[in-house]
């Protein structure tokens, strides 16, 4: 993606060599760990946040003095910022045309550990999107892991991580993330699933529009498509349950398949808008 020397936003809180005091659900001991298991999964379901707000507050002490961030800290940071400001001129835009006002998330940026809306996470959580201060929750770290560990190598693979956030953001500030979380008691869990699938493929959906706002910008460089589509491959649930365990367990899926991921990302990338964003009422 051509980003350098581009606008960058101004939604960024970098929290970066801060040690978090926890209270709240870190201090409720294993369902700290819950939170981390829960996300190991790219795109962590915010609907499972929603439960787990933070009763207790924490508190943020600088540690050893002020954060050194390295040179590949710095392009990532710059690049994550630039990547944020598109989203916002895309979904401003968007919204805009539907006569509704987009409010801007933020996206924190933190080393090791953090404490969100919607509770302590650390960095082997991997991104996540708090419903609860409408933040997006980023360790710099994870542009490694998602090339190394999930086998997603590209910066246009980070973008459509950010992207895939965002996606959430815009879900609730449409209502959507609201009313399929009010299914959560009236549904089993394996129709539940169901539902947060479908979730999680209208967010590939909207990082899939994203992707066309840069396209039409002239911003992609050649490959960077292909980039996000394997990004979304690589973290579909069969893909991620095949390697974690050897077979996968389709009931329990909270994501979608590499194929659906790729297929809804796709599918944005091609509409360019929300007109075929209904994941609810299509086959996934």
């Amino acid at each position: 993606m051509k980003w350098r020397g581009r606008q960058e936003s101004s939604n960024i809180d970098d929290r970066r060599g801060r040690s978090v005091r926890a209270g709240g659900l870190a201090g409720m001991g294993g369902l700290g760990i819950i939170v981390a298991i829960v996300y190991m999964l790219l795109g962590g379901n915010p609907l499972d946040l929603l439960m787990l707000v933070q009763e207790q507050p924490s508190t943020y002490e600088q540690s050893g003095g002020e954060y050194r961030e390295s040179a590949e800290e710095r392009d990532v940071r710059q690049f994550s910022a630039v990547v944020l400001k598109e989203t916002e001129n895309v979904w401003h835009d968007i919204f805009s045309r539907s006569g509704r006002r987009y409010e801007e998330p933020t996206l924190t940026i933190y080393s090791g550990q953090v404490q969100s809306g919607c509770g302590f996470a650390s960095s082997g959580s991997g991104p996540f999107y708090c419903p609860a201060d409408q933040r997006i929750y980023l360790d710099l770290a994870f542009s490694n892991e998602l090339h190394h560990k999930f086998g997603a190598p590209g910066d246009f693979a980070l973008a459509y991580v950010i992207a895939h956030e965002v996606g959430h953001h815009v879900q609730n500030l449409l209502g959507v993330l609201g009313k399929v979380h009010e299914l959560r008691s009236r549904v089993s869990q394996e129709e539940f699933n169901a539902y947060s699938v479908r979730l999680e493929l209208q967010a590939d959906y909207m990082a899939g529009v994203f992707a066309r706002h840069v396209q039409n910008k002239n911003l992609l460089d050649e490959g960077d498509v292909e980039e996000a589509m394997n990004a979304a491959s690589a973290v579909g649930d069969d893909t991620i349950q095949k390697k974690a365990q050897g077979y996968i367990m389709p009931d329990s899926f909270t994501h979608g398949t590499s194929e659906q991921r790729m297929h809804w990302f796709r599918q944005g990338y091609l509409a360019g808008d929300l007109s075929r964003s209904d994941t609810f009422s299509r086959n996934p």
